[in-house]
């Protein structure tokens, strides 16, 4: 654990403010769900909550279908992290955090769709080299709770109308088992 120097009191209400810099380095948002867990020598543990990464075994399976019938990389995010791949190295992309321009893109909930003359679409995840074709924000109960994004492949195949729906059907399906 990092230590920050940073120390806060607890007022009469039982609260404490996580400093700014450290919800700006966190990602963590007005609202955002936080764990708290204790551990036994006395620390509290906060851990934003992602709802999409307990359903990243069934995310994971979900990824594994598509990537069948698509022949393109699929990856499941929640708000900050990838939480389920397939069609491409697991442990390239797991984990990675997220992009400004995926989180700017699904935050204001607009799907991004890659077509022939137009510009190719960014990366998604830090550090991996792929680009997002299709990019669906998955909703649950109105609140935004990720994404299902189809990375380019290899060719300069573009994805198909098939494809973006496959891909829209995978977001929803999603979006309703967190409901």
């Amino acid at each position: 654990m990092k230590a920050t120097g940073i120390v806060r009191r607890i007022d009469d209400l039982g609260r404490v403010v996580i400093p700014k810099e450290i919800r700006r380095t966190m990602r963590i948002r007005d609202g955002d769900p936080l764990e708290i867990y204790t551990a036994g020598d006395g620390e509290v543990i906060f851990k934003k909550y992602s709802p999409i990464g307990e359903l990243s075994a069934m995310a994971m399976q979900y990824v594994d279908v598509l990537v069948k019938c698509t022949e393109f990389p699929i990856v499941v995010c929640d708000r900050d992290h990838c939480v389920a791949a397939a069609g491409t190295s697991k442990k390239e992309v797991l984990e990675r955090r997220v992009t400004t321009w995926l989180e700017d893109l699904v935050e204001s909930r607009k799907s991004f769709i890659s077509a022939k003359g137009s510009p190719e679409g960014q990366p998604p995840l830090e550090g991996v080299d792929h680009n997002a074709a299709i990019v669906i924000p998955i909703l649950s109960a109105g609140d935004i709770a990720g994404s299902v994004i189809m990375l380019s492949n290899d060719s300069a195949v573009i994805p198909n109308e098939c494809d973006i729906k496959l891909v829209t059907v995978a977001a929803g399906f999603l979006g309703k088992q967190m409901e």
